[in-house]
């Protein structure tokens, strides 16, 4: 076939994709249009000349030993020459040199065409799937956005993203979720996978990353850098809890984060269906982390109980028995929360303490409850 070049800058400039990887796309159909057309034992090579613009389908024999075990085998044999005969052809062949065969696809008529036809169409679409793959694969946990085009009836949402369908499937919906075709909807990227028929990419508007990555979008401090955003948990649609700190010291990350009059995390709060978020400076002094973590529940004290390999596993936490409702949140929300964001177990412990009016802890005193000492 002429001008290969012509064809696969063609190629590249429709589809997106780079002229290098199609020539080889390409030197592959041919190859493999050669082994079905003319013996699939035979080894083939493409090799392109620049100056014509042509492609060639060479067949490659390699000279070896005559007691070559890979002589008896039929189906590799058609790839190797004993040496013996070898030598019939050209006296001067040593051991380990190639003899090549030109073969020209077109002498094999339409049979040879239609089989070229297919495998460039199937090498071609393999490549664009490959690389929509790497493109996408790299947008896991970064924010993505698309317009409805089907709901299905598993209530599974499909996207239009860019030049390809994305589903988000009911579990990674946040609950009272409903979308209908049309809608403009934002999530992150939560897998990619890819088989012999298509690539399937899965969205996700539960993850912590969906948290991250619209703080990221609302708060210009994290966007630059001088706002980090170390650990983040959810229960999505009802609470959340992000630990951030600066870089830089004068700015103040929870301030930046939350904005004026709470601007900035009501907005982010709102794409999340009212789901509220808590502020955490993060520290790398644990028992401080947990404490913070607490919060509103004010706490005693902190001991960390390490592991084996010493590694923090359990957080003790003593605090006053009128904090501890506080601590555990509704239905466990609050407790649970802080458990997934510090990544340990976290034990209660009740003292004999109380807080005051000014939320400051004082020890309860000895024949009066909790609730007289407060107004003591």
């Amino acid at each position: 076939m002429e001008k290969i070049l012509d064809i696969a800058e063609a190629i590249a400039h429709e589809k997106g994709l780079q002229p290098e990887k199609v020539l080889e796309s390409l030197k592959t159909a041919f190859v493999q249009t050669a082994k079905r057309v003319i013996n699939p034992n035979f080894a083939f090579v493409a090799q392109v000349d620049d100056a014509t613009k042509s492609i060639q389908v060479i067949q490659t024999i390699t000279v070896v030993a005559d007691d070559d075990e890979r002589l008896q085998d039929e189906e590799i044999a058609p790839a190797y020459m004993a040496i013996s005969e070898a030598r019939e052809y050209d006296d001067q062949v040593e051991l380990g040199d190639q003899l090549q065969i030109d073969h020209d696809l077109e002498e094999y008529g339409r049979t040879a065409a239609s089989q070229l036809h297919r495998e460039i169409e199937y090498h071609i679409q393999r490549l664009v799937e490959d690389e929509l793959y790497n493109k996408y694969k790299a947008k896991v946990g970064t924010l993505v956005s698309g317009r409805v085009t089907h709901v299905d009836a598993q209530n599974a949402t499909y996207i239009e993203v860019d030049e390809i369908r994305a589903v988000l499937p009911m579990k990674s919906r946040i609950k009272g979720e409903i979308f209908d075709v049309g809608d403009h909807i934002k999530a992150v990227v939560r897998r990619v996978n890819i088989d012999k028929n298509s690539i399937q990419i899965e969205l996700s508007r539960t993850s912590p990353k969906f948290l991250e990555a619209l703080l990221e979008l609302e708060v210009p401090e994290i966007a630059e850098g001088s706002v980090v955003i170390e650990k983040a948990a959810r229960i999505p649609g009802e609470r959340a809890k992000i630990a951030i700190m600066s870089t830089h010291p004068q700015v103040d990350a929870v301030g930046a984060t939350v904005g004026v009059k709470g601007v900035r995390i009501n907005a982010v709060s709102a794409e999340l269906i009212g789901e509220n978020i808590d502020c955490i400076e993060y520290t790398t002094i644990p028992e401080l982390f947990v404490s913070r973590t607490m919060s509103p529940a004010i706490i005693s004290h902190v001991e960390i109980v390490k592991n084996e390999e010493g590694e923090n596993e359990k957080a003790i936490i003593t605090l006053p028995a009128d904090q501890k409702s506080k601590a555990i949140g509704k239905s466990g929300i609050n407790i649970r929360l802080a458990s997934m964001l510090t990544g340990m177990q976290i034990e209660l412990v009740e003292n004999d303490s109380v807080t005051n009016e000014d939320g400051e802890i004082e020890e309860k005193k000895d024949g009066v409850d909790a609730l007289e000492a407060l107004f003591n």
